[in-house]
């Protein structure tokens, strides 16, 4: 075969990040394939910036990018209409931002949100419950936004440490994904977190101010920020601070 796969069973280690193919692949940044979703296997693969992405009829595939793109938390760009749209929410009644209260709902939103140019989900039945099993064992969060006490927004990641790894958003109103993405800065911000992990390159996530860095540096990120405490997944509304000062709500 011009690109060998490697293929995982029961126990196997994954293969090294550099091991990935490259832009001459069919398929740059796939790793590997086959294995589990366990919890200890998704620990020890977002540990070395790696991640599960397949579709309906695939096996488990592994996939680690280069270059990967990231949101620098410092440089986060709240342009004026989000700026409107989180001072908005911040202040009327009704309105909550919640983190961990409702992870299964969210994640299954995600899963059943219809894509712009995607004709299903990578969100399997079978990643829905391996990253519950993650949220169980307290390294998946989701962070939600709540209108009137209804769901209409969020997103879910994985940390490790001080590690954030964003999966995907869903919206049911507008701007309640944006909503959920500011409020997660902002947690990061007050966490001591410096890189949400975004895996893939987006205009939109390009434009709040996401780019690109070399694999090896991500990873090394990665390593420093493991090993660092976890950080309190609890949310206030002082942490909007961080984004939106009290004097300019």
């Amino acid at each position: 075969m011009p690109f060998p796969l490697p293929w995982l069973n029961a126990g196997d280690p994954l293969p090294p990040p550099g091991q990935a193919w490259d832009d001459a692949s069919p398929a740059p940044g796939l790793l590997a394939a086959g294995g589990s979703l366990a919890v200890p296997r998704l620990v020890q693969a977002y540990g070395q910036g790696t991640f599960p992405w397949f579709s309906e009829g695939q096996p488990i595939l592994w996939w680690s990018p280069e270059p990967r793109m990231v949101l620098p938390v410092a440089q986060f760009r709240l342009h004026r209409s989000l700026r409107k749209t989180v001072q908005r929410f911040r202040a009327t009644p009704g309105c909550q931002l919640r983190v961990d209260s409702a992870f299964s709902s969210v994640i299954r939103a995600c899963a059943g949100t219809p894509r712009a140019g995607q004709g299903g989900t990578w969100i399997v039945p079978e990643m829905v419950a391996a990253y519950e099993q993650l949220h169980a064992a307290g390294h998946a969060h989701s962070v939600e936004t709540w209108v009137d006490g209804r769901l209409v927004g969020g997103l879910y990641c994985v940390a490790l440490g001080r590690a954030v790894f964003g999966e995907s958003m869903f919206a049911h109103a507008t701007d309640a994904s944006k909503i959920a993405l500011a409020a997660l800065v902002a947690l990061c911000r007050r966490g001591g977190v410096q890189l949400i992990d975004c895996q893939q390159n987006t205009r939109h996530l390009a434009s709040l101010g996401a780019h690109e860095i070399p694999r090896a540096q991500f990873l090394t990120h990665v390593a420093q920020a493991r090993a660092q405490p976890d950080f309190s997944w609890q949310w206030s509304s002082l942490y909007w601070d961080e984004l939106l000062p009290l004097k300019d709500a």
